[in-house]
Parts: structure tokens; sequence; C-alpha cells
């Protein structure tokens, strides 16, 4: 087992080395669960969190990133969303306390904001959906890259984790290249690494961690589902685009369906403009992540959960978590190596 565990080491050392951690997992920006406890907690563990921003304002993002400092001195990132109409500001305040990576996230970043941030001395990580804006990302003087398959949770591309490592692993090497999306055990976390990723993104895996201040109905929700209950968003008509966001079926999401077809009907009636009516459809789910993670309600907020929740059958530690991640993967390399030595 020694031996595996020098072999996963040395496997994943570009993106130990890279993000200043013992191991290269990297926690998922989750909003509303990603916050100070639990980022610390992964950190702590000898993995890499990743403090979800979201709409949070300048100053109350420096508190976050300050009472994380607080409950840990080992490194971990800040995750911006290059929507956010405050992202200059937000940039700055990272760079005034010292955050060592800076993960811009929802939508192609700005060739300015990547290297504000690096002027500022982060290293800067982003999301590449194809080999194309991998490339262009890369040119622009991104640090590392993201990439994310469909299997994920919350908003989602329409490519599958397995196809995207083998359209963008082998073109792209300038860079460390992080793997997310339906990862829930070791060998999987093994798999990528043996195509070329320097680690792994986890989000929904540490949904159940017990750091994690997820309300205990929101943690159930996940023990409980399975794969397949976790599913994108239905969009009903095409001329109403509905931004794909895979989560746990409930209340709310059936309802989303009527409610869509209502609006709809309102406006074919002549009774609201079609930008009134995309409006109230894109806002049918606004404050639901915080009504599921925060308040409880499982039925009428957002269960946003990837793929992986069915791997997710108890509260654990996140010590625990990671403890049994690197395990399963090595002892799928200590199996192999069994094999070839019979052989």
């Amino acid at each position: 087992m020694s031996s595996a565990r020098t072999h996963l080491d040395r496997l994943w050392r570009r993106g130990r080395d890279f993000l200043g951690t013992e191991v290269a997992i990297m926690g998922g920006a989750m909003s509303w669960v990603s916050e100070r406890h639990l980022v610390a907690a992964i950190s702590n563990a000898g993995g890499f969190g990743v403090l979800a921003c979201g709409s949070m304002p300048p100053a109350l993002l420096a508190a976050e990133i300050e009472a994380t400092q607080q409950l840990t001195a080992r490194p971990f990132g800040v995750n911006l969303i290059t929507m956010h109409p405050q992202l200059a500001e937000l940039i700055e305040v990272c760079g005034r306390l010292k955050v060592g990576h800076v993960v811009l996230a929802g939508g192609l970043p700005q060739a300015n904001a990547i290297g504000r941030a690096k002027a500022l001395g982060a290293k800067v990580v982003c999301f590449a959906p194809t080999v194309l804006f991998g490339k262009k990302l890369v040119r622009l003087g991104a640090d590392a890259l993201i990439i994310e398959g469909t299997e994920a949770g919350g908003h989602i591309g329409p490519v599958a984790t397995s196809v995207l490592v083998q359209e963008i692993l082998p073109a792209v090497g300038e860079v460390p290249v992080f793997v997310a999306g339906g990862i829930g055990r070791g060998e999987a976390i093994l798999s990528c690494l043996e195509m070329g990723a320097a680690g792994v993104q986890l989000g929904t895996r540490f949904v159940c961690a017990r750091e994690c201040i997820a309300h205990a109905n929101f943690k159930q929700a996940f023990i409980r589902a399975n794969a397949r209950d976790a599913v994108p968003s239905t969009q009903v008509d095409p001329n109403f685009p509905v931004i794909p966001v895979r989560a746990l079926v409930n209340t709310a999401s059936r309802r989303f369906i009527a409610f869509q077809h209502e609006v709809i009907g309102r406006f074919r009636n002549g009774e609201i403009d079609q930008k009134t009516a995309q409006l109230e459809i894109e806002h049918y789910w606004a404050g639901a992540l915080r009504k599921a993670v925060i308040d409880g309600d499982v039925e009428n907020g957002s269960l946003m959960a990837g793929q992986s929740v069915g791997m997710v059958t108890r509260e654990q530690t996140t010590v625990e978590i990671i403890t049994e991640l690197v395990e399963q993967a090595v002892r799928a390399l200590a199996a192999r190596e069994s094999v070839e030595a019979v052989l």
C-alpha cells in the first residue's frame, strides 16, 4: 500500500504543488454551503476549500474571508462570479486580504479581471467548457483550469465529464487542469489523474460533512436521494429559455413546469410582454437555495445536487470524507500492482 500511496502522490503532485495542499481535492463553491466552516474544514483536512462569494457585496466577502482565516492557516480559494456588478471591488478585497487563489466562474472572464487578480498576488483558476475556451483562458493568463461535466450540481453545461476529459486533458497541458462533475469515489479521482488531470473538484460529496452548516433536512434529502433524482431544470418552451440547473426533484421543481406554462399562457393572451414573462420565469427560483440550505424547506426550496448524490449515504466529518476518497484510490492502485506482480 505504501508504494500505491507514493504512486498516487506522484500522479497529483502538480495539483498539490499548485494548491499548496496534501491532496489535490478542491471543494466546489456552493452558495450558502461553501462558507467559512466547510471551507476551513476542507483545507484543515488536507484538501483545498473554496469560498463561494455568490452575490455577496465586498464588505460581506471581506468579513467571510477574515472569518475563514481565523479557522484555518492553510490555503483556500475564493470563487467570484464574473457577472457580479462589483467584480472589480471583490478582486481588490481578495488582494487586500492576501487570498492565494481566485476562481472566476459563471462565464468567460475579461483579461483585465484575470490580470488584476494576478497583479494582486493571486493564482487565477477559470472554468473551461471547451478546448477552444481553455486555450483562450490560458492566453489571457489563467494559471489553472477546471473542466466540469453536466453531472455536476447547480448550473451545468451540456457535455459529460467523461467526454470533457478526453477532449481537453490531452489538448491543454500548459497549466494544471482540475476535473469536476459526478466524482464521488477515489477510483474516479484516480481515473482522472491517470488521464492527465492535476486534481479534482467535488461539491455534492461535501454537503453532508459534519462541519457543513446546511440544515439537517437538506442533508437528509441528499442521503435519501439517488443519482436519478438529480435532474436538470425543465424548459417547456424554447422561446423562453431556462438556464439548466441540476437539482433534486421536489415540489418546487414540479411546480416550476406548471408555472412556466401559466406565465407563457399569459403572454400568449396578451396580458404581459415577452420580456416580462421571461423575467418572471427567471425570478421563480429567487431565494430558493437559501430556503432549502438554511431554512430547511426541502419541498419549496432548491436542492441543487450533482448525480454523485447517490454516493452520499451518511453524515461524516470532512477528514473522514477525504480519507475515504484517498483510501479508495490507493486500494485501486494497490490491487492493480498486485495483478501486475503476478503477471
